[in-house]
């Protein structure tokens, strides 16, 4: 196991459960992945009667989705509750939410040593809650005919900055590909995808060419690569499930063989290092508001592990969530992460 697996099963706090998949076994690919089992009202968090009152949540574009389908799912039996949602990125996300203006950023990276700073300087205590797990897809044009798997050395060629005004061609990845322009598109410098992949790829967080088209907006890059036919870019699994008729999604090499990110290979650990857990932070005196503390016991309950599906991420165990829900229902603040960068193994619940 990791350091960084070892820190997320601290953050858990629960011994059966083992991230990167340290088990006997070799998981199966022709099996269903285990989601989280249902259960049943009793165990099930209960969010009391109807609330009211405004929520503001800002923060990640990937983990946006999640966010809106809950408040959405949320309202049906809460209608008195508006929410005001927006989308800055992860480190815009966390600019707001330090500076006391936001009760909820999403997150798709934990949060870093200056983002604490800022949260201490003003005052703002959080609680880490960690929601789904996420893969980066890696992308191209559908007229794409030649590229199916990249390795990750590859993608470092790509992607790292001595690449900058050098690597212009696809043949310069790979000698087979061929001798036609190369377009890039990519998550902007606010965004925790960023830091994520940076980190992953290239092996330091914000370690990236610059000489690439930038955006906040996942819709915007997926745009940018399907009317692109010589483009490549990356954004979160679940927008490339709601726009798999414009894009070809490409596997990863990392060295054990070809995968593609999938429901089965972000959860079973084997779509790495670009599988993830990502995110939710719940300011501390925004908790203690009847409104923050009901949506938020909705967001880990167990039973809402369909709307992590539908949105196209992949659920946490059972035992993961009411982890996190005692952890909100304790008040307990900071990070388990230490406010560095770290690429976070991800696994299913291992039960003896």
């Amino acid at each position: 196991m990791s350091f960084q697996s070892w820190q997320l099963s601290r953050w858990l706090a629960v011994p059966v459960v083992v991230l990167g998949l340290a088990a006997c076994s070799t998981p199966n690919p022709d099996t269903a992945v285990s989601f989280p089992e249902a259960v049943t009202q009793a165990e099930a968090v209960n969010a009391g009667e109807a609330v009211s009152g405004t929520i503001v949540i800002d923060g990640s574009s990937t983990v946006h989705p999640i966010t809106k389908a809950m408040s959405e799912a949320f309202k049906e039996s809460n209608p008195d509750v508006e929410f005001e949602l927006e989308v800055s990125g992860t480190g815009g996300g966390f600019q707001t939410f330090c500076a006391d203006e936001t009760d909820i950023t999403g997150a798709s990276r934990p949060i870093n040593a200056e983002e604490m700073a800022l949260c201490e300087q003003n005052g703002v205590e959080y609680i880490e809650l960690p929601i789904a797990f996420d893969g980066l897809a890696v992308v191209v044009n559908n007229e794409n005919d030649f590229a199916a798997c990249l390795k990750l050395s590859e993608l470092r060629t790509l992607w790292e900055p001595a690449a900058e005004g050098q690597v212009t061609n696809w043949n310069q990845v790979r000698s087979s590909f061929p001798d036609q322009p190369l377009s890039l598109y990519g998550p902007d410098t606010e965004s925790g995808t960023y830091d994520y992949f940076t980190l992953a790829v290239v092996g330091e967080e914000g370690s990236s060419r610059s000489d690439y088209a930038p955006s906040e907006s996942d819709v915007a890059l997926v745009e940018g690569v399907a009317g692109n036919p010589n483009g490549l870019g990356y954004f979160g699994y679940a927008y490339y499930l709601a726009n798999q008729d414009k894009l070809k999604l490409l596997a990863v090499d990392s060295g054990a063989g070809c995968v593609q990110p999938s429901p089965q290979t972000i959860a079973d650990s084997r779509y790495q290092p670009l599988a993830r857990p990502i995110f939710i932070y719940v300011k501390r005196s925004a908790a203690e508001r009847p409104e923050v503390q009901a949506f938020t016991q909705f967001y880990l309950s167990p039973t809402n592990a369909n709307i992590v599906l539908e949105v196209g991420d992949v659920p946490l165990p059972n035992i993961t969530l009411r982890a996190a829900a005692n952890r909100l229902k304790r008040g307990e603040t900071g990070t388990k992460f230490g406010g560095s960068g770290a690429v976070l193994e991800v696994g299913r619940e291992q039960l003896n």
